[in-house]
């Protein structure tokens, strides 16, 4: 749990803190009140120096990637949302939900270009319209999940079970690993 005291605002009066996609997104999502952000020096942005600096629990936290296969010539991207505390399964359950051969981490570079955000603050809130995005059952189970918000200075937090209201996602058991 999120240790009290912990300065979280309300997304939707400090969009400022966002990524230009992911304020979009916020400000037409249905819930898009329900979403605090925190804004936090850069350098802590990575889960485990996040809870670090804060106190809060690892299982609170929640990572967000790229992922990329061809199947017939045809590129195929979709994002992961997984706990901290646990890996997408990438060759075996991505793989097949992509229907490709092979699938990988999208290149940091194009990862960035391609979403409007900040490496190492890719998050499932304003991501492309044709992207799936696959989420962890497991995350679901969270009161909060604090996940990035598009620029490495500043993390939101959404409601685990609100993780399935989001654009594009899809409830997937056993994503993660």
């Amino acid at each position: 749990m999120t240790p009290p005291g912990l300065p979280y605002l309300p997304a939707l009066s400090h969009l400022d803190l966002l990524a230009g996609p992911v304020a979009e997104t916020l400000r037409g999502w249905a819930h898009g009140d329900r979403v605090e952000v925190l804004s936090i020096d850069p350098a802590v942005s990575d889960p485990a120096a996040l809870v670090e600096a804060t106190g809060m629990a690892l299982e609170d936290c929640a990572n967000c990637v790229v992922v990329g296969g061809r199947r017939a010539g045809e590129e195929r991207v979709a994002a992961c949302v997984v706990l901290a505390t646990t890996r997408a399964d990438v060759n075996t359950t991505v793989r097949g939900l992509l229907d490709v051969r092979k699938a990988s981490f999208l290149a940091m570079e194009d990862a960035v270009e391609r979403t409007g955000m900040e490496y190492g603050a890719i998050t499932p809130v304003g991501l492309p319209a044709a992207w799936p995005v696959y989420v962890d059952a497991r995350v679901l189970g969270r009161e909060h999940v604090v996940i990035g918000a598009g620029v490495r200075a500043a993390k939101l937090r959404v409601p685990g079970p609100l993780m399935a209201e989001l654009p594009g996602v899809e409830i997937v058991e056993g994503l993660a690993r």
